[in-house]
């Protein structure tokens, strides 16, 4: 769709786009941990420094407004009303510029064509050395985990990000068990 060629994705909406919510809000939360407002708390969760964030992105604040509040998991960030309306206002625009569809929720072949672009453009990195900010949140919200741990592993693995989020993602299962802890969360938002 033409409308899609013509606007600038953000990470977050790039995220949203491949991986849902849970994708876009690790990206905000890796936003605010590169602006040196967010940390890993307790293992799984994360939290402020108490500063405020320099960002503009809604969803970004609304992030930093919940963990300012208290530590939280990234699953108790996608729970919170104040992150689920950025949300929500993120899926909007991206369903009026043809990217998304309403229903059957899903991507268009528009966002599919885009995310093969930007991939194209920027492939997975191997180190961090020579990428901005802006590289490294386009890095993971085209690739997630993959990139995650090589940008951000030590924040990535203490904060929870890694994996679906959860704390069956941060405790290695044994083999057998019937869990990988490696799968991504899907595109069902």
């Amino acid at each position: 769709m033409d409308s899609a060629a013509t606007i600038q994705l953000e990470p977050h909406a790039v995220a949203l786009l491949r991986g849902g919510p849970l994708a876009a809000v690790k990206v905000a939360a890796l936003a605010l941990h590169l602006q040196g407002v967010a940390s890993a708390a307790r293992t799984g969760t994360m939290r402020t420094s108490g500063l405020a964030a320099r960002t503009g992105h809604p969803l970004e604040k609304a992030v930093h407004a919940s963990l300012y509040r208290r530590p939280a998991g990234i699953r108790d960030l996608l729970k919170e009303p104040r992150v689920r309306k950025p949300m929500a206002e993120l899926r909007a625009e991206l369903i009026a510029v043809g990217l998304l569809r309403g229903f059957p929720r899903g991507r268009t072949r528009a966002a599919r064509h885009t995310l093969d672009d930007l991939r194209t453009q920027l492939p997975v990195p191997v180190e961090r050395e020579g990428l901005s900010t802006d590289d490294v949140l386009l890095a993971v919200a085209l690739y997630d985990d993959e990139a995650l741990t090589v940008l951000a592993p030590r924040f990535a693995r203490d904060a929870g990000l890694l994996g679906r989020g959860g704390a069956a993602d941060t405790v290695p299962m044994p083999r057998g068990s019937g869990g990988s802890g490696s799968g991504a969360a899907g595109v069902g938002f």
